[in-house]
């Protein structure tokens, strides 16, 4: 079983990341849980999701010690990072964090998501350069599933937008080798 807590502003993409896993996950015959938590705003405001996936049933989808955190802002950073669990990973968005981590119990990931994408010629890709990390650090689900959930997810004339988030997720894939 795996438990992530994903975290960020409104705006980057963090539930939709939550939810491709998920999705993912459900591809891939596991059980699955995602519990969204917005703040008093959606874009802009703070937003986090909890995702667990597991080869067996899920007792709560209620996460307060995860095996993963993913910290897209300082915000976030700030709140999680404390909640990972020892001999956990934290995934720090470098783009937008320059504090670093005060923990040395823990892997900690530093992808500078948002200057990838952004060499992609997308910011909004930021989420899914982190999701190439997070595969690539846990064998979470494939990435062949999270294509495979893109098409699924994704209206039919946005398609032609699955060939930048496929080359966002190799590019976190690869940084997080």
């Amino acid at each position: 079983m795996l438990e992530i807590i994903m975290a960020g502003f409104g705006g980057q993409g963090v539930m939709s990341m939550g939810q491709l896993i998920t999705y993912s996950g459900m591809i891939e015959d596991k059980e699955v849980s995602w519990m969204p938590s917005y703040g008093p705003e959606m874009r802009g405001g703070t937003a986090n999701c909890t995702v667990v996936v597991s080869e067996n049933p899920i007792g709560s989808p209620v996460v307060t010690e995860p095996d993963v955190v993913i910290a897209m802002n300082l915000p976030s950073l700030d709140k999680f990072e404390s909640q990972v669990k020892p001999g956990g990973v934290l995934i720090v968005n470098s783009s937008l964090i320059e504090r670093k981590c005060e923990r040395d119990d823990i892997t900690v990931l530093e992808v500078p998501a948002n200057d990838i994408a952004n060499d992609l010629g997308s910011g909004k890709v930021a989420n899914m350069v982190v999701l190439g990390s997070l595969i690539a650090q846990t064998n979470v689900v494939t990435k062949e599933s999270v294509i495979g959930a893109l098409k699924k997810v994704l209206p039919e004339h946005r398609h032609n937008l699955i060939p930048l988030n496929e080359q966002a997720i190799d590019k976190g894939s690869e940084f997080a080798k």
